[in-house]
């Protein structure tokens, strides 16, 4: 049945959401905060500075104009960055229709309130307005090719999230359910974190044991906090945490681990940003995680080892010393 969708977020991720939905029959209006993105769009059907090569769908439709994309969609799908979802957030609320539901579709943590994405959503949209998150290992240029990919839809109404789990189903797109949101939404945002680290150990050359020892302590690490924050350990074993974990880690596409390459490198912080109009969303993820962790009494060395590094007060092979140099105990301690 088609459905009229709105995504707000015209970057690489919301872009592919919005084709994938497109295709699917539903018809469906993507926001673009610059309006002359949104111009070249309608007028070349590609979005040619965040997915080139990848046509826009008859039944996608660019805009400007948020009041535009949101009027009388029955879904919202939030894919703007982290720092800008609260401002995006807060304009949209009074536009959409009561009962939409929102589909937060950005991963990691709110710089300050070190808010979960869902609960900065919550805090903007009426109640009325079910929230679910999209979370999982999924590449925007990979999804927007139809290869196969595999997510999770994580929500506290079961309904919202069998809506969402039948909208957005395809031939290349499998959704599973879930009812633990804390834990999805931890699990988005730490491996991040962790993906710098992985490009870190990939830039200095430390071989495959390294990198295998840091994805399996990297696990370890956002469990803790997804579990001392109510979420729940299985979740940490599915899409949402090993899977994606995996992918963010070792795949050429991740925003994430090439920035630690570049770190590896002996580039600034500065420098990568200056170069790259992507955003690596664990440079903004890695104080919040910090500050979460120390409100709940949870280490987290990874992320403090990188929050080191990215404030350039250590350099990466300083780092990895210091991961190394650690206090041995037991594993499961």
């Amino acid at each position: 049945m088609t459905r009229t969708i709105g995504v707000l977020g015209s970057g690489s991720w919301g872009t592919a959401l919005a084709v994938h939905l497109a295709r699917t029959g539903h018809d469906v209006r993507l926001w673009a905060r610059d309006a002359s993105l949104a111009e070249s769009m309608a007028a070349t059907r590609v979005n040619s500075t965040y997915l080139p090569g990848i046509a826009l769908p008859a039944s996608l439709q660019p805009t400007s104009v948020l009041g535009d994309a949101v009027a009388g969609a029955e879904s919202v799908v939030m894919a703007v960055p982290s720092h800008g979802l609260r401002t995006v957030a807060r304009a949209a609320s009074p536009l959409v229709d009561a009962g939409c539901t929102l589909v937060s579709a950005t991963k990691g943590l709110e710089a300050g309130s070190m808010l979960r994405m869902s609960e900065v959503l919550r805090a903007e949209f009426p109640a009325s307005c079910p929230i679910v998150v999209l979370s999982g290992p999924s590449f925007a240029v990979e999804l927007a090719r139809e290869l196969p990919t595999a997510m999770v839809v994580a929500g506290e109404s079961s309904e919202a999230v069998e809506r969402i789990q039948a909208q957005f189903k395809s031939q290349a797109l499998r959704l599973y359910g879930s009812g633990d949101v804390v834990g999805v939404e931890i699990g988005g945002a730490l491996k991040n974190i962790i993906a710098i680290a992985a490009g870190v150990v990939e830039g200095l050359g430390l071989g495959h044991n390294a990198l295998a020892a840091l994805i399996t302590r990297g696990l370890a690490e956002l469990s803790r906090l997804a579990v001392g924050l109510g979420g729940q350990r299985d979740t940490m074993a599915g899409l949402a945490g090993l899977g994606d974990l995996v992918l963010t880690c070792t795949g050429d596409l991740s925003r994430n681990r090439q920035l630690g390459i570049a770190l590896a490198a002996g580039e600034s912080l500065s420098q990568i940003l200056a170069r790259t109009r992507m955003v690596a969303e664990g440079v903004r993820t890695t104080e919040a995680a910090l500050a979460l962790g120390a409100r709940h009494g949870i280490e987290l060395p990874i992320a403090r080892e990188m929050s080191e590094v990215l404030a350039g007060r250590i350099d990466p092979q300083t780092a990895i010393r210091n991961l190394m140099g650690r206090k041995q105990k037991l594993e499961h301690a």
